[in-house]
């Protein structure tokens, strides 16, 4: 029987998918199989990892076939989940997806220092907002409500475990990811990093206003 999309929790099978959605969305909210000679590093970073470790804080747009075309992930804790990014995570892509040797001099490897360095997201400035989020559609779902709905669950699982406050770095490039975020009630947040970035964060209260 077919139902219709609805936001449910992420299950082992559905990592294909995510790991897809996150390619074709990573590029400024574009594909990125353009860009990248193994777009692969980018759920290496991005996806795969908040599956793996924090798997109870992810959850999926279900197109009411059983296939995510949607998701929305994160960490409750960002220094916990640095640290265990680098002892558990980073070990099984690590060959992979090796550290360039010296400065990044194509989209893979400044990916790859990403990855090699998650220590990156453990930031003085974001204490008062410990959890963070990556939240992508597929193109053809967007603009549909389920932004929204995949947005207002995650922020309750996190106000379900206490935290009070999440963060996420968007590329400053990415003009609708911006205006969704500002209409879910996130606001900028002034931290020392490049111009190609922009840190946004909101209290996980107030999700009746969503």
């Amino acid at each position: 029987m077919i139902s219709s999309p609805a936001i449910r929790p992420y299950r082992p099978e559905d990592r294909d998918a995510l790991d897809d959605i996150c390619v074709r969305t990573a590029h400024n909210g574009q594909d990125s199989r353009p860009v990248y000679a193994d777009p692969g590093i980018l759920p290496a970073t991005f996806a795969a990892p908040y599956v793996h470790l924090e798997p109870e804080l992810a959850f999926v747009l279900d197109d009411g076939h059983g296939r995510a075309v949607g998701y929305i992930l994160g960490a409750a804790d960002t220094p916990r989940f640095a640290e265990a990014f680098r002892t558990t995570w980073l070990p099984l892509v690590a060959e992979r997806y090796p550290e360039p040797a010296g400065p990044p001099s194509t989209p893979d490897e400044t990916m790859a220092l990403l990855l090699h360095h998650p220590e990156r997201m453990v930031v003085p400035e974001l204490a008062a907002y410990p959890a963070h989020l990556h939240i992508d559609l597929l193109p053809a779902w967007q603009g549909r409500g389920h932004g929204r709905e995949l947005m207002r669950t995650f922020l309750r699982a996190l106000r379900e475990r206490g935290v009070p406050s999440v963060h996420l770095v968007m590329s400053t490039a990415n003009k609708p990811a911006r205006a969704f975020y500002d209409r879910m009630g996130f606001h900028v947040i002034d931290v020392p990093m490049d111009a190609s970035v922009t840190c946004l964060g909101r209290t996980t209260q107030d999700l009746d206003r969503l």
